[in-house]
């Protein structure tokens, strides 16, 4: 049985870049199906696309997180290929990566960035990568070095698995802690991230996307990890309580007085929140037990082919997926 590779490309406003895109992927996985889904572009991406031999189709709500939810949905094959159609991921690797997905039976397998060029990766997104991949670490398992790569390989139990709630680029962040929750085996591979190239232009906010990817940590923190969340918030509250009603305490024993008691009143409403707050993390944890050992079911629900997939990988030029 030959294996289905569908390779899934969102595209915003990339008229410049999508052809190679195409054309590249094209060469290195000539058996692939190459799908271009065009997120309200007001430029001839779609027709450019169309005419290097994407199929393309049409995906209105804007943000890269619909897209993928779309793609996600529409397209059945054995092995998804998922690339920015921005021209910075080098697409000799894909061959690879749909290697190593295969070979060792993996769900995901992700492409860490490596570049020398600055202009490539700023030095504001490389940091706000590391600070972002650190906490998904120290929260979900320290397993992946690029948290917000663009460039995976997916099987079809993780991509017909996959909740896909972002809405924009926040989904990367979603498919690690997906893939991380549910120890999902999984692999990196290093993979060369070129600079855009001229007349194209990045749709990525250093510090606005950077803002929506943390609130997106904590949102899924909150909802996947509720007794950690409310924990630290019962501390918050707990150490303020006390920080405001111990001089009252101490005048009280010295005085036999509580000459402040709005402070009082405040010192003791805050530790009652704090219990509270303890209260509701453990109970919400046995909750979100049971959300992953549901997610878990589903996601072992898809059937994988792995077993009777036929692979064949031609030695010579750009090792080719056939």
């Amino acid at each position: 049985m030959e294996t289905v590779i569908a390779v899934l490309i969102p595209c915003f406003n990339e008229a410049t870049t999508i052809p190679k895109v195409i054309m590249d992927f094209s060469r290195v996985l000539p058996n692939a199906t190459i799908f271009v889904y065009d997120n309200a572009s007001t430029d001839d991406t779609s027709r450019l696309a169309r005419e290097a031999g994407g199929v393309v189709r049409q995906e209105p709500l804007r943000g890269k997180g619909n897209v993928v939810r779309r793609m996600f949905a529409d397209i059945e094959a054995d092995v998804y290929v998922l690339v920015d159609g921005d021209d910075t991921y080098d697409a000799n690797m894909a061959p690879m990566m749909i290697e190593r997905l295969l070979e060792d039976s993996l769900d995901m397998v992700s492409g860490a960035r490596v570049s020398e060029v600055e202009a490539a990766y700023r030095s504001g997104h490389r940091f706000g990568n590391r600070l972002l991949t650190g906490v998904v670490a120290l929260l979900f398992g320290n397993r992946l070095s690029d948290l917000l790569s663009g460039y995976r390989v997916f099987s079809r139990r993780f991509v017909k698995s996959f909740p896909a709630l972002s809405e924009g680029f926040e989904i990367e962040t979603e498919f690690s802690i997906h893939a991380l929750q549910l120890r999902m085996p999984l692999s990196e591979v290093a993979t060369r991230y070129k600079e855009r190239p001229e007349g194209s232009s990045s749709k990525l906010n250093t510090f606005r996307d950077g803002f929506r990817i943390l609130r997106s940590i904590l949102l899924l923190v909150r909802a996947e990890k509720p007794f950690a969340f409310f924990a630290a918030v019962a501390v918050v509250l707990a150490g303020t309580s006390i920080a405001l009603g111990t001089p009252v305490v101490f005048e009280y024993f010295h005085t036999g007085l509580v000459p402040r008691m709005p402070t009082a009143l405040l010192a003791a409403a805050l530790m009652i929140l704090s219990f509270l707050s303890l209260t509701c993390g453990l109970i919400l944890e046995t909750v979100s037990r049971g959300r992953v050992e549901l997610k878990r079911l589903i996601y072992l629900s898809v059937p994988i082919r792995f077993s009777s997939i036929r692979k064949r990988v031609v030695s010579g030029g750009d090792g080719d997926l056939v």
